[in-house]
């Protein structure tokens, strides 16, 4: 069986995620507004929000097959993690 996804890329692909997320909030917090930002964030937020919970699953499943235990990759599943939670939290 062929793995989807190796270490290094689930590592980059989580650490996208939320840097994204980190860049929203900063801008909401400068109350940075423009035009452009606003339309990339628009179109944006919702497949990144799907992603956060379908690669914090893969993560986690990855993490749990390998025995060889990557520190970055766990880091990375770590603060996606902690995004998905502030994240999801956020709409309570």
């Amino acid at each position: 069986m062929n793995k989807i996804f190796s270490s290094r890329k689930l590592t980059i692909i989580n650490f996208i995620i939320v840097t994204y997320f980190i860049l929203i909030y900063l801008i909401n917090y400068r109350e940075v507004d423009f035009v452009l930002i606003g339309v990339f964030r628009e179109l944006l937020t919702i497949p990144f929000l799907l992603a956060q919970i379908v690669f914090l699953i893969l993560g986690t499943r990855h993490l749990m097959k390998n025995k060889e235990r990557n520190v970055i990759t766990m880091l990375s599943v770590i603060a996606l993690t902690l995004c998905t939670i502030i994240t999801i939290g956020s709409f309570f």
